[in-house]
């Protein structure tokens, strides 16, 4: 039966444990990539401004709004599977404690009544093991939340990236200025990095 006490006086350390992450997933949003404009912009460029070099500026501006779309799409996923593991979370630990006070009520009838009976001994037990198991769901879900948020922020790296090298393709278009594209291709590539960087993490 003490066991059953040292579980419950463990309770408010072990139950802090979600709050760490609810911080950091309530602020989370959705990437988003409004670039549009400059796209249009660097197109009309490619269109009218006389350098064939521009016309690459407009096809690589192009596929780097397709990469960053895809990378919001995937950082949106994982901020979303990170919120609901999240609240799985919660419900465990809700649940672990539910189980704490049941077996903490148990505890001080037979503590009372002075004697317990075979029945009451069983439950208690069944009650320490099911507190068992409710835990570790309870810390493999936090696990699996963690994991998501650390892959959307990865995504959401690789968008900000993009837009960087969007923007940049879009001043080297207006300027006409060569560099400038060579520095957004540079940067793009940087963003393709974290959009593999997020695929192979776990």
């Amino acid at each position: 039966m003490p066991r059953v006490i040292s579980e419950n006086a463990g309770l408010a350390e072990i139950h802090l444990e979600p709050g760490t992450c609810d911080s950091k997933l309530g602020g989370m949003e959705e990437a988003e990539v409004p670039l549009e404009h400059l796209q249009e912009e660097t197109h009309h460029h490619a269109e009218h401004g006389g350098e064939k070099w521009i016309s690459w500026v407009a096809l690589s501006t192009a596929i780097l709004a397709v990469l960053a779309a895809i990378a919001a799409l995937l950082s949106g996923s994982h901020a979303n599977e990170a919120m609901m593991r999240q609240i799985e979370s919660a419900d465990q630990w809700a649940f672990y404690q539910a189980k704490g006070i049941k077996a903490a009520v148990l505890e001080a009838k037979m503590s009372l009544s002075g004697s317990s009976s075979e029945a009451d001994r069983e439950k208690a037990e069944k009650y320490f093991e099911e507190q068992n198991e409710i835990q570790n769901e309870a810390r493999e879900k936090q696990t699996e939340a963690k994991s998501n948020f650390h892959r959307h922020e990865v995504f959401a790296r690789g968008v900000t990236l993009f837009q960087i090298a969007i923007a940049i393709a879009a001043i080297s278009a207006l300027t006409k200025r060569r560099r400038y594209w060579m520095v957004s291709m540079l940067i793009g590539a940087g963003g393709c990095i974290f959009l593999v960087l997020g695929f192979i993490q776990h």
